[in-house]
């Protein structure tokens, strides 16, 4: 009996939440660990199963770059990078629309479909909806690899509104039609920025921001990443993540969380829980 009581618990501090999030977008950038292993797999799917069941509307949006490693290694192409960022020629072009257009999103799609929701697989360059233009680093070009310029977000409306989830692989098209690669996390927040969202999410494998002594923030301001990065506390991979959450909560999404998804249900316990969650959650 018990078990029965901690259960009605949990349904009973979930209620609020849930009560506020009904009819609200919530983009999530899935990715990492989570897209890997079968078990966080699983538990990402229900997750947004769930979410979807309760009134949520969530829109995934994918990265892949592991799965475009392996495939470039098969077919010996070799890999450059530039700030983190890989150099895309034609050639790797073609195996990123392949992979990620491809291959991982259909995966995503049939594990939100085994897990009891409808979805729909999209690129950015479906329905106009990144436009991009070539990116530079330190006047360096990347080759085919775009920086986001406008999101056309009327296509995402469709297919949420006819009940589907929007599954988008993160691919743009510049104004001739040429097609690049997207960071994942940059047209998450574009995208989030466009939809007014409620919150966007980053799933990571790193317990979220993290202190000079690697305990967890569990909350931020700008005010208070500019001093983190400015004192060298926040570096490396985690500043184009929390510099992306800031641009978003300046296009107008209300709440930006870096999650780790390398728990099982990370998203439940960061949105439907009184805890301190399980990632950092970035505000204003």
């Amino acid at each position: 009996m018990e078990e029965l009581v901690d259960k009605a618990k949990v349904l009973i501090e979930a209620l609020p939440y849930m009560q506020r999030f009904v009819g609200k977008t919530i983009v999530i950038k899935y990715g990492g660990h989570a897209m890997t292993d079968l078990a966080l797999r699983r538990s990402f799917a229900t997750d947004v199963v769930l979410l979807k069941h309760i009134g949520v509307r969530p829109v995934i949006v994918h990265g892949g770059g592991p799965q475009i490693a392996r495939t470039l290694e098969r077919l010996k192409i070799e890999s450059h990078f530039v700030g983190g960022l890989r150099v895309t020629d034609d050639a790797t072009m073609e195996v990123v629309e392949m992979v990620l257009g491809g291959t991982v999103n259909r995966e995503i799609v049939e594990l939100i479909h085994q897990a009891g929701a409808q979805a729909v697989g999209l690129t950015g360059s479906d329905g106009a909806l990144l436009r991009v233009r070539e990116k530079y680093i330190d006047g360096q070009s990347l080759g085919r690899v775009g920086e986001v310029t406008r999101v056309d977000s009327s296509v995402i409306e469709a297919v949420a509104s006819a009940d589907f989830v929007p599954v988008v692989a993160p691919i743009g098209a510049d104004s001739s039609g040429q097609t690049y690669n997207v960071n994942a996390d940059e047209a998450a927040g574009a995208i989030a920025g466009a939809l007014r969202a409620e919150k966007l999410m980053l799933l990571t494998d790193v317990d979220g921001v993290l202190d000079g002594q690697g305990n967890r923030i569990s909350q931020l301001s700008s005010e208070e990443v500019k001093k983190h990065i400015e004192e060298g506390t926040i570096e490396g991979g985690m500043i184009p993540k929390v510099q992306c959450c800031m641009d978003a909560l300046t296009r107008g999404v209300a709440r930006t969380h870096i999650v780790d998804g390398r728990v099982l249900h990370a998203l439940l316990l960061e949105i439907f829980t009184d805890d301190a969650g399980v990632g950092t959650l970035l505000v204003p």
